[in-house]
Formats: structure tokens, sequence, C-alpha cells
């Protein structure tokens, strides 16, 4: 097992540093939007740890990847997260990844390898499975 530390700390209006090993992120909102909010993020995470996991496999099974992308979009209620309503989730209600696949490989074969990748991808993991979240006040 490994374990993964980030710290988030809001530092003004809408707006938190969040830092991780040497990386330090800041997540906000209209109006100041000094970086992405954290629904951004999450839809960052899953592209990113796609795209790694591509890699990965890709170097594995010595596939000639010349290209790989991925167009996430995502719908969610802001009136969930606003208080205005308590009917439904403040979630995502659906992630949609349209995924580019540039390697000398059959549209049958993408479709294996993309399944592979979602297998195998932490955040996908995350996103499809209920991970409980344990708080702790100190």
């Amino acid at each position: 097992m490994k374990t993964v530390q980030v710290t988030a700390s809001w530092k003004k209006d809408l707006q938190v540093e969040a830092k991780a090993r040497k990386h330090t992120v800041i997540i906000d909102q209209p109006p100041t939007d000094e970086g992405p909010n954290p629904m951004e993020y999450l839809l960052f995470s899953l592209g990113g740890c796609m795209g790694t996991v591509a890699s990965i496999i890709s170097r594995q099974e010595r596939l000639n990847l010349r290209g790989f992308s991925v167009e996430l979009e995502a719908d969610f209620d802001p009136d969930y997260l606003f208080g205005r309503t308590t009917e439904g989730r403040a979630g995502y209600q659906e992630i949609r990844a349209k995924v580019h696949i540039d390697a000398d490989m059959t549209d049958e074969e993408k479709q294996i390898y993309l399944g592979k990748i979602d297998s195998r991808c932490p955040i996908s993991d995350n996103c499809l499975n209920c991970t409980p979240i344990k708080f702790t006040l100190v």
C-alpha cells in the first residue's frame, strides 16, 4: 500500500491552497477565479490518470502509442451546492469521456485497451466505487 497526502487550506473568499509533495495549486471560483474549481480538478485528475495509465499499459504491452487524449465533461446541480435544494445530490450526475487513441489498432483493439485503462485507473475506480471518507475533527 502507498499513502498519498494532500493538505488544503482556505485562504480567502472561495479560494483554497492545496499542497501535495512539493507542488502547490490554487482552487478558486469566480469572481477572483485564480485557479480551477474543485469540480474541474476532479476531471483533471481523471484525465491525467487515464493518460498515465495509458502510457504504462502501452509500455508494458509494447504498443506503438503515438497519442492519447481525453475530452471530459460532466453535469452537476449547483442549487444543491448552494443549499437552494435538498433534492438530488451534490456531485456529478454523469461524467462523459471522449477518448482519442492514436495507435495502430483496430477499433475493437482500442476498445479493449480503453477497458484496461479504465479498470486500472485509480481515479476512475474512486468515481465508480463508493470509497469511504473518514472525517476526524482535530
